[in-house]
């Protein structure tokens, strides 16, 4: 007969009583909530805001002059018409470029190659609401500066301002293309110096694309034109400067800068999940 020291409970004793460890684990992980989307997402927008604030007013500040600039230098070449509203429309929508593509683009390049990917891995955020909430906050640096830009566009080259509430629609639309686009160069290039190198790229393309008249462009590069995410925005935008826009063109313009959106974020949100498990 064997002998049980005292304070031992052997499962003999008490047969099925009592569950297996594992069992307890199993039963917690199955009970705990799952994170839902959209407050995950507004969680990673609220940190994200807060903790870019100060680090990217000055780059904004940057982006603005330059595109400013930019219209300074192309008022002595552009002196209105169809020309003009081209030149306003993607200098206004080159400051979403600057800030959603090109430093969103090193931010994930940063964060890829500095193992920051690792602390939100371990958060229970789907990946997603990662992707969607950075690009947000970094979207949402974006507005003065091309509500400023525009309203100084339209006063150097005698624009109208009506209907520039249609902004409204176009930073958003935009922001995400470009961001959802800035995210993916970031998350998939091996290294962050290739990051910076790629989002530079991206930029400098919605600057020459964007910015100048697309009657001006060879044909060959007009077809390069319509690849790029931004120019459904600004032309969208610039549409809206005639005296009587032709709306179903500005929704359908929209129609597709919301669609490159989407899947631009899409593809953002696979690179996050295959550079998150490696």
């Amino acid at each position: 007969m064997s002998v049980v020291p005292a304070g031992v409970v052997t499962a003999e004793v008490l047969p099925g009583s009592a569950p297996s460890v594992a069992e307890e684990i199993g039963d917690a992980v199955e009970l705990g909530p799952r994170a839902r989307l959209w407050p995950s997402l507004a969680a990673v927008y609220r940190a994200q805001l807060s903790r870019a604030r100060v680090a990217r007013i000055p780059l904004l500040f940057v982006a603005t002059f330059q595109s400013v600039g930019i219209m300074i230098l192309m008022r002595g070449v552009v002196d209105g018409g169809g020309e003009a509203r081209a030149v306003v429309a993607g200098a206004s929508v080159l400051v979403v470029a600057f800030v959603a593509l090109n430093l969103l683009a090193q931010y994930f390049g940063h964060l890829r190659s500095s193992g920051g990917l690792d602390h939100y891995a371990t958060l229970p955020v789907p990946p997603a609401a990662v992707v969607l909430g950075a690009a947000g906050a970094y979207a949402s640096f974006t507005v003065p500066g091309t509500v400023a830009t525009a309203v100084f566009g339209c006063v150097l080259f005698g624009l109208p301002m009506a209907h520039l509430w249609v902004l409204v629609a176009v930073i958003p639309l935009a922001g995400a293309a470009l961001a959802g686009l800035g995210a993916a160069l970031g998350l998939l290039a091996p290294r962050p110096e290739l990051a910076t190198l790629l989002g530079q790229l991206g930029m400098s393309a919605a600057l020459l694309l964007g910015v100048l008249p697309a009657d001006r462009l060879p044909t060959v590069v007009q077809y390069g034109r319509d690849l790029l995410p931004s120019t459904y925005g600004v032309e969208a935008f610039a549409r809206t400067f005639g005296a009587h826009p032709d709306w179903t063109f500005v929704l359908g313009d929209l129609a597709v800068c919301a669609g490159v959106g989407v899947a631009s974020l899409a593809v953002a949100t696979w690179a996050y999940r295959r550079a998150a498990v490696r």
